[in-house]
């Protein structure tokens, strides 16, 4: 007796969808996720460290941080502590309230005007 494969297999008439086909073409895009805290804040100190010129390694030096950890804070990659931020905003000669205020700045500015809320007191809370 020959025993076919072919015939053991279902054919694709015979097979009936788990769950119905999607029309990808009517999906509505996502909206814009909005940014994380400790990327805008990473940006905010690239940004920073950029205008004055300096290597990762001489701001970590003089913020006690090895250049690897500023480079993830940088990238927002690390959720730093309020010291590590505190450590290196001072070596970058820059006060926590300017910099927190900085950071909530750009991302009041990355939201679309039309979701703009009241301004909430707890970004300028973190701020004090």
């Amino acid at each position: 007796m020959v025993w076919s494969m072919a015939s053991s297999i279902p054919q694709p008439s015979s097979i009936s969808p788990l769950r119905p086909a999607i029309d990808r073409t009517a999906l509505k895009p996502s909206p814009a996720r909005e940014p994380l805290w400790r990327q805008v804040l990473g940006e905010c100190l690239r940004g920073l460290r950029q205008q004055r010129g300096e290597k990762l390694s001489e701001t970590a030096g003089r913020a006690g941080v090895s250049p690897q950890y500023l480079s993830e804070m940088e990238r927002g990659v690390k959720e730093p502590s309020s010291e590590m931020i505190a450590a290196v905003a001072g070596a970058l000669d820059v006060t926590l309230v300017d910099l927190t205020l900085a950071v909530a700045e750009s991302l009041r500015s990355s939201q679309p005007s039309g979701s703009r809320g009241a301004v909430c007191s707890a970004a300028y809370a973190l701020a004090a």
